[in-house]
């Protein structure tokens, strides 16, 4: 909602399921209040599909749209360890 996009196709369809894009942004600012070391991986569209192309990474609240292979996400999440 920070950064307006409450109002986008994909912010209301995922947030109609228990607000849980609200609550996922409670979670993020309970965690950088934390103290921990954390990362935050925030994947766009998920596809079944093998990786294709760079990953792109982007600052955050800069994206709105795209999509990226399960894959990849999972070798992000990995890297991230």
């Amino acid at each position: 909602r920070a950064w307006g996009q409450e109002k986008s196709p994909g912010f209301v369809a995922t947030n109609a399921f228990g607000n849980a894009l609200d609550e996922k942004i409670e979670a993020e600012l309970y965690l950088r209040k934390s103290g921990l070391d954390y990362t935050i991986i925030r994947p766009g569209g998920l596809k079944a599909k093998p990786p294709t192309g760079a990953l792109s990474v982007n600052a955050e609240d800069t994206l709105n749209s795209g999509e990226i292979s399960r894959d990849l996400v999972a070798d992000v999440c990995i890297a991230s360890l």
